[in-house]
């Protein structure tokens, strides 16, 4: 059986063998920009490290699951509700349900994705569910700053009905937002140091409910020239800033 300790122990193995391997390719001269898989969801190992949350935690009576599915994709669905339970009427923001991967302690400290040599994040996905939840989907991005509590966000916006699809947002459009609002004084995003990147599904303020699903099979940081030509035709045109829920 596989603990925290022996995945701290595998992560902390795996730190040494990526910085081995940066220091035979000789990657402080010329950094690597090749496109990077962040993080894969195709098999149940891969679900297993991410964590999941809705309003239900605080008394909303969203669900939310992450399944993987035997083609090798992630399932994020569940029911996206705005009632509360009895007695927490008034004083509850519900509608809201998402997941992000773990934190990645190692005996080195957290492991961190740096991503300041990549423009983009690229998802693949597939919208199902409610047509009217489709969107509600916000890409949300947390980085190693001083309050834990900001996330960079920016909405998803799909291309196609219930067809797989990816997605590129350029880094630079994410905006800050703490506790689900717009955060005035915006500042640059600490792409050096990302803790954790996530999807959520936020029917709040846009008074959205109902039976929500998305397929997402992996993600990814790109550089579009790297990926111009052989991507092109899957890839949609990055989106304009969203109005944060």
């Amino acid at each position: 059986m596989s603990g925290p300790w022996t995945r701290a122990i595998n992560r902390t193995a795996q730190v040494l063998r990526d910085n081995t391997a940066r220091i035979v390719r000789m990657e402080g001269v010329n950094p690597n920009v090749a496109p990077r898989i962040l993080f894969s969801f195709r098999t149940q190992q891969d679900i297993q490290q991410y964590a999941l949350g809705s309003d239900s935690d605080l008394g909303g009576n969203s669900t939310a699951h992450l399944d993987h599915h035997p083609d090798g994709y992630a399932r994020f669905w569940g029911d996206m509700r705005l009632d509360v339970k009895a007695g927490l009427e008034g004083k509850l923001r519900s509608g809201y349900a998402g997941f992000r991967n773990k934190s990645r302690p190692t005996l080195f400290g957290q492991v961190y994705d740096d991503l300041s040599l990549h423009k983009y994040l690229a998802l693949r996905v597939k919208a199902a569910g409610e047509p009217h939840t489709r969107n509600s989907y916000f890409v949300n991005v947390q980085t190693d700053g001083p309050i834990q509590t900001d996330l960079w966000q920016h909405r998803l916006y799909f291309q196609t009905d219930g067809e797989w699809e990816d997605i590129m947002i350029p880094l630079s459009d994410f905006v800050m937002t703490n506790q689900g609002d717009l955060v005035q004084n915006q500042v640059r995003m600490m792409r050096e140091k990302v803790r954790t990147i996530g999807i959520s599904i936020l029917g709040g303020k846009s008074r959205t409910q109902g039976k929500y699903e998305l397929g997402i099979e992996s993600i990814r940081a790109i550089n579009e020239e790297l990926e111009r030509e052989s991507t092109t035709e899957h890839l949609s045109e990055p989106p304009e800033k969203p109005l944060v829920q």
